[in-house]
């Protein structure tokens, strides 16, 4: 009877100590928040090195949209011209586009990952709708319509790009623009000289 007596004793001993009133739902529910408030912080402002932390503003989440789409467009577009140009020059071009922007792209999707935000992956709007009248096109017409499309998307490439790289509040996002600006510069000059020979 003294064995059943001890037992129950230390079985309501051990039941109060693991039912402390209050502790572990308090405990419980602070590291939940605490885990909660790491993983929301980290999704929106650990940058593409990881050693950045920085809000992201609405301007900067308007560029990086942007930036997703034209970055898509050129790829759509350079490979509908490498099936479709007539021109060696333009084919040359396109192969650059596809090449350039497709590497932008990825590091724009790592970056857009890191801060919680999300990418394009199918054209809308007037990238659209430039890829569909180049898709109507053919010969010595799709060359000088897709070349007048790169003239023009580049132009407004290199003025949002500048911009970012002076103004984004985002130090990753201010560090990519600046770094990719030169090569967007260097498409621009090209286009133009592409397009006065076609």
């Amino acid at each position: 009877m003294r064995k059943y007596f001890i037992a129950a004793a230390c079985l309501l001993l051990v039941i109060a100590c693991s039912d402390k009133p209050g502790q572990p739902e308090t405990e419980t529910t602070g590291t939940t928040q605490a885990v909660s408030e790491t993983t929301t912080a980290s999704a929106t402002t650990t940058g593409v090195t990881g050693g950045t932390s920085s809000a992201m503003t609405p301007d900067d989440k308007e560029f990086v949209t942007k930036a997703g789409m034209a970055g898509l467009a050129e790829v759509q577009m350079g490979n509908l011209a490498l099936s479709n140009a007539t021109s060696a020059g333009v084919k040359a071009f396109a192969q650059r586009m596809v090449t350039d922007h497709s590497k932008a792209n990825a590091e724009l999707a790592q970056f857009a990952t890191a801060k919680g935000l999300a990418l394009a992956t199918e054209l809308e709007g007037d990238p659209e709708a430039a890829r569909r009248h180049l898709m109507s096109l053919s010969g010595a017409e799709f060359d000088k319509a897709y070349m007048k499309h790169m003239v023009e998307d580049h132009e407004k490439a290199v003025a949002d790009f500048e911009k970012a790289s002076m103004f984004a509040t985002d130090a990753d996002l201010k560090a990519w623009a600046g770094k990719t600006l030169p090569t967007l510069k260097e498409h621009l000059v090209l286009a133009k000289t592409v397009a006065s020979k076609t």
